[in-house]
């Protein structure tokens, strides 16, 4: 079957990972299998989806995760490449299933692909997202080169500091990134406590830094993700350029900051 089929609203969404997986396999980001996607799409089922039968077995997530009951993910599948999910996003993802003990799940279409390993960590952060009410549906891990590298200098591990700095490179990044980037010291990829970390500063950062990993990102759809990530690499990107130049950057001043913040309305 093609799930996506005169199911307009969904296919955008599934198409919209589509675009966003090519973005980051083109930016160097997503090297062979590296980096997740995962997004809420129950707005967009209906009533003969709901009573789909499932196409594998039922899979443990690891935890309970009681506001996830009923929802339905589309999710990248584990070992698959974003290149090759940016031309054939169904071949390369599925859409499951919570099931009603919310703690378990089922594909249900168009293939039988196991979601990403790291399913558990993203499924949790879209159980806390719908427990607070956010109207975030999107989840995107991904490994931007200039963030990643400069997660390698202890000093921009302190707290806020990478954030002030790449607040102050361009006017743009804190009128599109007013929260700026949370940061998550070294911890297991795909481990509890990694997970544990992230939904804990996703309290105040809608993007976290994973130190010498990559990002963790959130927002209302795909796009939106996307965007805030590439918004502060481009920061990133600017800095670095200037020490390549043999130069510190100036960056925006305090007070031009927040002169930005008032004049965009934006958390000081």
């Amino acid at each position: 079957m093609n799930i996506l089929e005169n199911r307009p609203r969904l296919k955008e969404e599934v198409y919209k990972v589509a675009e966003v997986a090519g973005y980051l396999w083109q930016k160097g980001w997503a090297e062979r299998n590296g980096g997740n996607i995962t997004v809420n799409v129950t707005e967009w089922v209906d009533d003969e989806i709901r009573v789909l039968p499932p196409i594998s077995e039922r899979q443990p997530i690891g935890a309970v995760l009681p506001h996830l009951k009923g929802c339905y993910f589309y999710c990248k599948g584990t070992n698959k490449r974003m290149r090759d999910l940016a031309r054939c996003p169904m071949d390369n993802g599925s859409i499951i299933r919570i099931c009603d003990d919310c703690a378990s799940y089922e594909i249900i279409a168009d293939q039988p692909v196991r979601p990403t390993s790291e399913l558990p960590s993203h499924l949790s952060v879209h159980n806390y997202l719908i427990s607070k009410g956010s109207p975030y549906k999107a989840s995107v891990h991904t490994h931007p080169i200039e963030l990643v590298a400069m997660s390698h200098s202890p000093k921009f591990l302190e707290k806020d500091v990478a954030t002030k700095l790449l607040w102050s490179m361009i006017p743009e990044t804190k009128a599109f990134c007013p929260r700026g980037l949370g940061i998550v010291p070294y911890t297991l990829p795909g481990s509890v406590e990694l997970a544990d970390a992230t939904i804990a500063e996703l309290d105040d950062y809608d993007v976290v830094m994973w130190e010498k990993h990559g990002v963790f990102a959130v927002d209302v759809d795909v796009m939106a993700t996307f965007d805030q990530v590439d918004v502060l690499n481009k920061s990133a990107l600017i800095y670095i350029a200037a020490k390549n130049m043999g130069f510190e950057p100036q960056g925006m001043s305090e007070a031009q900051m927040r002169e930005m913040s008032v004049a965009f309305n934006l958390p000081k």
